[in-house]
């Protein structure tokens, strides 16, 4: 049940991703155009606008990255083939994500207060719009790959039950 809903809310996490890339288009757009032609003036707000959308895209889609599995996981050897090398080979991913999720989610508030204290030149928005990412990002790094863990664990020990 744990698995559709967070299955679910990546899928969500898809689109509004998709949105947010199709929103960071019109800045973007608005600084080549103002930047080449002299149609439109330069506008300095579009530019902490993309910015802002920027580090929300990555930060996003890190962790979509991270349900998929296909975020911070390097091999540095061949793919076990034993089910035992598997556990241990996949728990090391899931742990080290784990890990830097803490951190990110512990440090990470101390970062939004340092941005909460501060405001964007142009636009004036406080500047924990984007810092909140990266707690936000933690914290779900951490959600995310426990229950991948406990998924890998579960499938270890599904597979030991039918072999005895």
């Amino acid at each position: 049940m744990l698995g559709r809903f967070l299955d679910k809310f990546c899928t969500g996490l898809r689109i509004l991703l998709g949105v947010m890339m199709g929103a960071l288009a019109i800045p973007v757009a608005m600084q080549v155009v103002s930047r080449y032609t002299g149609l439109i003036p330069t506008y300095l707000w579009t530019e902490e606008l993309a910015t802002f959308l920027f580090v929300w895209i990555v930060m996003i889609g890190s962790i979509v990255a991270v349900w998929d599995g296909t975020h911070f996981d390097v091999r540095i050897t061949r793919n076990a083939t034993g089910p035992l090398l598997r556990l241990f080979q996949d728990g090391i991913v899931h742990v080290a994500i784990m890990i830097f999720g803490a951190l990110f989610l512990v440090y990470g508030i101390e970062y939004t207060e340092f941005g909460g204290n501060q405001r964007s030149v142009m636009m004036r928005a406080n500047l924990a719009i984007t810092h909140i990412s990266v707690p936000i990002a933690g914290g779900l790094w951490l959600l995310l790959s426990g229950y991948r863990l406990s998924e890998t664990v579960a499938q270890f020990l599904n597979r030991e039950n039918k072999q005895t």
